[in-house]
């Protein structure tokens, strides 16, 4: 059997991978309620694929995906937590406000999925999002959460994590990391 490298492996599954164009953009926010449909249509199309990516890949530390990471310039993501949580949904969000306590930790994109790379991040975030109808939600998060919200809305800031990494510090091979399959740890948790 041919090995097939994981990030060929989720481009066959439909992710945009890195040196697209579409994941440098910033993406184009929704005029919520008049988008509804669209943001409807375009959030089920990022569970389909989340799904799809489910199916052939665990994520013990939750999972998400941005629009443009399946070729669309909008600006909508789904983050599936860790455990059996309720998935959220993030439609033309923003980080209002980070903590300054920062950890750093390994994280993965499936627009790269060859490596990964430590990342050093907030341990808190309060992010501003829009519902369906047009209100502003605000909603705090943190530790592998805030981490994994934060890695969506660099997305739809046509920012990949790389750019958050600190200087001289590289990306490692997917099969050097030694994390897979386990939750990220805190101090205390």
């Amino acid at each position: 059997m041919i090995d097939v490298r994981p990030s060929q492996q989720m481009r066959d599954l439909g992710v945009v991978q890195h040196g697209a164009g579409i994941l440098a953009e910033p993406a184009r926010a929704f005029d919520l309620p008049a988008e509804r449909d669209e943001a409807d249509r375009i959030t089920d199309e990022l569970f389909a694929a989340m799904d799809r990516i489910g199916q052939v890949h665990p994520f013990a530390k939750g999972m998400g995906i941005a629009a443009p990471q399946i070729g669309i310039a909008r600006a909508a993501a789904v983050v599936q937590p860790p455990g059996d949580a309720p998935a959220i949904i993030l439609l033309n969000p923003r980080i209002t406000a980070r903590s300054d306590e920062v950890d750093e930790q390994y994280e993965g994109c499936l627009s790269f999925f060859d490596v990964r790379g430590l990342v050093p991040r907030p341990l808190k975030i309060t992010v501003e999002a829009t519902a369906l109808t047009g209100e502003t939600v605000t909603t705090a998060y943190e530790r592998g959460l805030a981490r994994l919200i934060h890695h969506e809305i660099d997305h739809l800031d046509g920012l990949l994590y790389t750019a958050r990494m600190r200087a001289g510090v590289a990306p490692i091979p997917v099969e050097e990391y030694r994390q897979t399959g386990r939750a990220w740890v805190y101090d205390g948790s």
